[in-house]
């Protein structure tokens, strides 16, 4: 029987363990551009013995960047402040890849430089509110992106990855979950469009699939994961069709020999993610609905039955750095603390030093 603590080979790099850390957003990239700093450093590397590592989301434009504080891979200066994070973390044993995020409609033009604006597939503003220093906002509604638009953001992600193997990640990850920007081009309220980005299935799942193409052939598709959120309305998301959708995506991508899917499974879809499972010729890495528990040791038993070849953890990985030895061990936890607006914060944990 295959267990979660048995090495495993993912793309171009051995893992230790079959235990990732999941993406997520932190806001601490304090240093001058959006650079991430000796804190992010320490943070990351504390959490070394994961298998793998998924950073934070990190913008590969400056108009990808959806909240306060969150760090790029679009500048030199941000390359070098991203190499003390990845050298910390394989001094530490661990392999590391960076989530590239562009937020697309969910932000806020204050964010931005200049008289940039958010963008988005469609003129459709999300419904909900935005945290900034200066409290919540509405979303606004996003500048729709044209043709040039479009073309030029492929090669925004084409680029931040060849910068984040400069910067000495082991690789990249898509997201293409959670309201996004590329998850705003798959769902069928966010993007309205009637050209070849849009209308139909084909065309909502053409930029997901151009931007992980365009990613493969920078820095090799085994260098390279995708994540997907089937049915998570998050950010005001909808998507018609949506067995048919991601199958469609799932098949235009499977070709490029890609290091895994990761898939976040939304309440009611291990159906969706069996048929996915079975479609998808490589890797799967699971985020499994456990809600409204964070995805706790009962988890790893989806590894052992094949759901998943890895799992990944969020919550439970924040609270606990040593999470592999902990569950391992079958305890103790540390309870994730969620009162910190970026996934909780580190404040009363007595076994690591606070982080925040």
């Amino acid at each position: 029987m295959t267990t979660a603590f048995e090495p495993f080979r993912l793309g171009s790099v051995e893992l230790a363990n079959r235990i990732v850390m999941a993406p997520m957003t932190r806001g601490r990239a304090y240093g001058p551009d959006a650079t991430p700093t000796d804190l992010m450093a320490d943070y990351y590397a504390q959490r070394a013995s994961a298998g793998l590592i998924v950073t934070e989301g990190t913008q590969p434009s400056i108009v990808g960047q959806g909240y306060p504080d969150t760090p790029g891979l679009h500048s030199a200066g941000q390359v070098d402040a991203w190499r003390k994070v990845t050298d910390a973390v394989h001094r530490a044993g661990g392999v590391i890849f960076a989530q590239l995020m562009h937020a697309g409609r969910i932000g806020d033009a204050g964010f931005l430089p200049g008289d940039l604006v958010p963008v988005g597939p469609s003129a459709v503003a999300a419904q909900g509110q935005v945290y900034t220093h200066e409290g919540p906002k509405p979303f606004p509604t996003p500048r729709p992106l044209t043709e040039a638009d479009i073309a030029q953001t492929v090669d925004d992600f084409a680029r931040a990855a060849r910068n984040a193997i400069a910067a000495g990640f082991d690789g990249v990850e898509l997201h293409g979950a959670n309201g996004y920007l590329i998850h705003q081009f798959l769902s069928s309220n966010a993007n309205r469009r009637t050209d070849g980005w849009g209308g139909t299935i084909e065309g909502r799942v053409r930029f997901a699939t151009e931007v992980t193409t365009a990613v493969a052939a920078a820095i090799g598709g085994d260098r390279v994961g995708l994540r997907i959120s089937p049915g998570n309305p998050l950010h005001d998301i909808a998507e018609d069709d949506l067995e048919q959708a991601y199958k469609t995506l799932v098949a235009g991508i499977a070709g490029l020999s890609l290091s895994y899917l990761h898939i976040v499974e939304a309440p009611g879809r291990r159906a969706l993610t069996a048929g996915l499972r079975a479609q998808w010729p490589g890797a799967l890495i699971l985020n499994p609905d456990t809600h409204p528990a964070p995805t706790g040791p009962d988890a790893l038993a989806l590894i052992e039955d094949g759901t998943a070849d890895l799992i990944s953890y969020g919550a439970l990985f924040l609270a606990n750095p040593d999470l592999p030895a902990r569950l391992a061990g079958g305890g103790p936890f540390n309870t994730p603390d969620r009162t910190g607006f970026f996934g909780g914060d580190h404040r009363g944990y007595t076994d690591y030093p606070p982080l925040a």
